[in-house]
């Protein structure tokens, strides 16, 4: 099987799948181009393969404490979680905060206990429950189609202030570009298979308006049978990719 590691390649195998060059296939180029760049669309919001979980950080600014909002970069599809990191001078985190004492409390009585590993599991837990308790998870809400991580309370408060870094948790396209060899994006099966009947559906529906018409030598163009059968294969591909490849539905943020 040939393997496909550029986005030129794919749309020759996809041509050659067709029956191109012993067929002409009646498609024009940039055509082509949407039918690959709709593929890749359908393969980045669903399959599993196209995404990677990652984590990102950001250096709050005073723009960014005006807006109550931070911007994202443009691959960056979900964000689950925010986790503050408080290093800026205005901080009020530090060995004289009282969340810090009350922890430092409890630390001081885990130390002066000599207690198995079950005790230390319970206490860690307990001072997980102080933290949260304390100081919560920030409620944030991710615009996709603006590339932007609203943050609700926190920057009024000033929990968040200028100078403090911010880190999320987050699912990001994988770049075709990043992919080489068998593992490039554009040899994966699927996309392939999938990409090859979309431009197969666009082959037939630009013959179907010679439909009916005979060809010298009493060929007969059937435009409307390359299109149903496009359909068909577009269909199963597509029930194929959300049964078989796509992640279960999860609690994203955006």
């Amino acid at each position: 099987m040939a393997i496909v590691t550029t986005r030129t390649e794919l749309e020759e195998y996809c041509l050659r799948k067709l029956g191109s060059p012993v067929i002409d296939i009646n498609v024009a180029d940039e055509q082509i181009d949407d039918r690959i760049d709709e593929a890749l669309e359908i393969y980045q919001e669903y399959h599993s393969d196209a995404t990677v979980k990652t984590y990102f950080k950001h250096l709050v600014t005073e723009t960014d404490v005006t807006n109550k909002w931070i911007p994202v970069a443009n691959n960056i599809i979900f964000v689950t979680h925010l986790f503050p990191i408080r290093v800026g001078s205005s901080s009020s985190a530090g060995m004289f905060d009282i969340k810090y004492q009350m922890m430092l409390n409890d630390m001081v009585n885990l130390n002066n206990f000599t207690g198995g590993l079950d005790y230390f599991v319970q206490m860690k837990q307990y001072l997980d429950l102080i933290n949260m308790t304390l100081n919560g998870t920030p409620q944030v809400s991710y615009q996709r189609r603006q590339n932007r991580l609203q943050i609700f309370g926190d920057f009024s408060d000033k929990d968040i202030v200028a100078g403090d870094y911010l880190v999320a948790e987050c699912y990001a396209l994988v770049d075709p570009s990043s992919t080489s060899g068998t593992k490039s994006i554009y040899n994966d099966l699927w996309l392939k298979s999938y990409a090859a009947s979309l431009i197969k559906r666009q082959w037939g529906s630009n013959l179907m308006k010679f439909e009916g018409m005979t060809l010298p030598g009493g060929v007969m163009l059937n435009g409307r049978q390359i299109f149903d059968d496009a359909n068909a294969e577009i269909q199963a591909a597509e029930e194929k990719l959300r049964l078989e490849f796509e992640l279960p539905i999860d609690f994203y943020v955006g």
